[in-house]
């Protein structure tokens, strides 16, 4: 045997001495400790150098020439097999590194000011846990199936019901597709739409993992500014008025908050409806509005069939839900059914099942109320903390910005702050357009609770000041 590789055998162990030896050389393979082409030792030798019989290292052998980790032959022995790169080896492109790093950062765990993400002691675990164990011994008794392709009708009309009455948006189950989560209802959306190599609309800012999804689906981004009205209409329309799409949050603006007002609104449609554009709606928040009553949806407003309206239970919920859906317009039904019978199935029929219960027994609309009033008394508590200190700071949707001076590096601050438990997000790659104005912190409302946010706003002030 090579010298790198050494093989402790526990002879007191359940495992058996041939599993223990074909586990240390795999290990040694799988870890590069022995190359591709290096050569292993005959199993006799190897058994006179352990001290065990012949046929024990000869069983282990055979169990990695079938896992294809070796290969054997009379003039060359027994070799380690080749093998592609490891894939953790191969360097991230340049485009996907800054995103791929707010998704590491974005999946960490719960820390103060994180956006993105619900308070966890919000989330009503207990319940939904007796509801998650029913529903998946109901699944475990149906007849072996496909599913519906657009998901459970029973959710599909919760949904549809739901959204009638929060967001005014009247529509049919059948137009309502049951996706896993928002990630995987834009995908389908732009797998069904086919605008690869057109332009589309973006707001700026924006979030940054939006705006590689389009980016990864081939359209060519037009960044739009957005003001105290939502996305500036007239500014999209002189820059590209041929464009194939338009992706905003009306109802409240990642991640400024604003409300996309009702002449704009109108102008978006009748743009729309004269170019042939689309418009996805991002309804990130659902009817998490802190401040007022939320504004009806966009696609209430639609008559043209022009409005892909897409919301998640991530935000309301968790995000470990993976579970999200999409209202298209009825012509567009049949497009986005194939796609997702063929490329992007609705998720399991568990929590589909669980999720339907959950909405039919009113504990969804409760828990909305009841989240409204914590996250609205944590707003406010945040805004005093910082007015306290000198630091005023604006509320938008489900997040505080915290002005900087233009020159101020609020990644470089961010990056700081995660050493001491505190995960705010820079704003400036939320751009694309240059600002002559600020930078700024984002700082999650939901995962700021009230009994630790002095210390939080010191220490962030903190780092402000030693880093501007």
């Amino acid at each position: 045997m090579t010298d790198p590789l050494s093989i402790a055998l526990d002879r007191s162990a359940r495992t058996s001495l041939a599993e223990q030896i074909r586990s240390a050389v795999a290990t040694a393979i799988e870890n590069g400790v022995l190359a591709p082409g290096a050569r292993l030792p005959s199993w006799i030798d190897l058994a006179t150098q352990l001290g065990v019989a012949r046929g024990t290292v000869r069983a282990a052998y055979e169990k990695l020439l079938d896992a294809q980790l070796v290969v054997a032959s009379t003039a060359n022995g027994t070799r380690v097999a080749e093998r592609p790169p490891d894939a953790s080896t191969r360097t991230e492109s340049p485009a996907s590194r800054p995103f791929m790093m707010m998704y590491r950062e974005l999946a960490a765990g719960n820390m103060i000011f994180k956006m993105g993400v619900p308070a966890h002691e919000c989330f009503p675990a207990k319940l939904f846990s007796r509801i998650r164990a029913r529903s998946i011994r109901a699944e475990a008794g149906l007849t072996a199936s496909h599913p519906d392709r657009q998901g459970e009708p029973g959710l599909r009309r919760e949904i549809a019901a739901h959204l009638a009455l929060a967001r005014g948006l009247k529509c049919s189950p059948s137009q309502v597709f049951i996706t896993a989560g928002f990630a995987a209802g834009l995908g389908l959306t732009l797998l069904a739409l086919g605008l690869e190599g057109r332009k589309a609309w973006m707001e700026d800012p924006g979030f940054p993992l939006t705006r590689r999804a389009l980016e990864i689906g081939r359209l060519s981004l037009v960044p739009v500014p957005v003001d105290d009205e939502g996305i500036d209409v007239d500014y999209g329309i002189a820059q590209a008025p041929d464009a194939a799409l338009a992706l905003l949050t009306p109802g409240q603006q990642a991640p400024l908050g604003t409300t996309l007002s009702l002449s704009r609104r109108l102008k978006l449609l009748e743009w729309t409806e004269s170019s042939g554009a689309f418009i996805i709606e991002d309804d990130y928040l659902s009817e998490l509005q802190l401040k007022n009553r939320a504004a009806p949806a966009l696609a209430s407003l639609d008559r043209a069939g022009r409005v892909i309206h897409m919301g998640s239970f991530s935000k309301t919920l968790t995000p470990n839900l993976r579970l999200g859906f999409i209202v298209v317009p009825p012509e567009l039904i049949a497009r986005f059914a194939d796609c997702a019978t063929c490329l992007a199935p609705a998720p399991g029929t568990a929590v589909q099942l669980a999720m339907t219960e959950f909405m039919r027994e009113g504990h969804y609309m409760r828990h909305l109320r009841r989240t409204k009033r914590v996250y609205s008394a944590r707003g406010a508590a945040l805004l005093d903390a910082f007015a306290r200190r000198g630091r005023p700071i604006e509320i938008g949707g489900l997040a505080a910005l915290l002005p900087l001076p233009i020159d101020v590096d609020d990644i470089r601050i961010a990056r700081e702050a995660l050493k001491f438990g505190l995960a705010p997000v820079p704003l400036s790659p939320w751009r694309m357009l240059p600002s002559t104005t600020t930078s700024g912190l984002l700082l999650g409302i939901a995962t700021t609770p009230t009994e630790h946010l002095d210390a939080a706003c010191d220490r962030m002030i903190e780092i402000i000041e030693r880093l501007s």
